[in-house]
């Protein structure tokens, strides 16, 4: 892997994101995932894309050291979930990095602009689902429970 950096314009975009979703409109798929911060204590949103695999719904962290995945472990997966006006309770459980694999190739196959922010960021050098399933070391995934 290569020097990892933020694609240009994500910050810009993620605050829009966010801006539209609290005015209660829905972008699609997208999701506010909202967490205490680990060392403030204060909420940290930032705009994830759930998915599904197996009957499961999924998030990763496709950017390794993103505070939001530190900061979804110090509260120990207790987080919400908005999607235009509907915010839910949820619990993000981290998948073993033995069971990823799977869950990262699906991502490639469903999400093709999540696979175009993480190749352009330099997390993998391509987006072919097997490069994807390769990065379980890389790559985080959390699988979304109820509450």
């Amino acid at each position: 892997m290569s020097r990892v950096t933020l694609p240009r314009g994500l910050k810009t975009m993620n605050r829009a994101v966010k801006l539209v979703q609290r005015l209660g409109l829905k972008m699609g798929p997208v999701s506010v995932l909202t967490v205490p911060g680990r060392r403030s204590g204060q909420p940290r949103s930032t705009p994830v894309t759930p998915y599904e695999v197996d009957g499961q719904r999924y998030v990763i962290g496709g950017i390794p050291g993103a505070d939001w995945v530190s900061n979804v472990r110090a509260a120990s997966g207790e987080c919400t979930l908005r999607q235009g006006r509907r915010v839910r309770r949820v619990r993000l459980v981290e998948v073993p990095e033995a069971e990823r694999g799977p869950i990262l190739r699906e991502f490639a196959l469903q999400l093709p602009q999540g696979v175009d922010m993480v190749v352009k960021a330099g997390v993998v050098p391509d987006g072919k689902p097997e490069t994807f399933e390769a990065a379980t070391g890389i790559m985080t995934a959390f699988r979304i429970d109820p509450a």
